[in-house]
């Protein structure tokens, strides 16, 4: 698999490069603002942990929306 420059993408695969980052960034930024908000008792494990795992692509905001929480 070799890699693409920008100008080799198609219109077609540019856009769904750019609704995947945006997607990406939303979900990320909503996990973070939640993890901000939410007290330290209502989240499973440390919140220092939890901003790290984020990072993680999409795994990350999912995975604490999905374990993070305690509600």
């Amino acid at each position: 698999m070799t890699r693409k420059h920008w100008s080799e993408l198609t219109p077609w695969q540019r856009r769904t490069a750019v609704a995947t980052m945006v997607a990406e960034a939303a979900l990320a930024g909503a996990a973070w603002t939640d993890l901000a908000l939410r007290p330290a008792e209502f989240v499973r494990g440390r919140k220092l942990w939890w901003a790290l795992v984020i990072l993680i692509n999409f795994a990350g905001p999912i995975a604490y929306f999905r374990w993070g929480r305690r509600t």
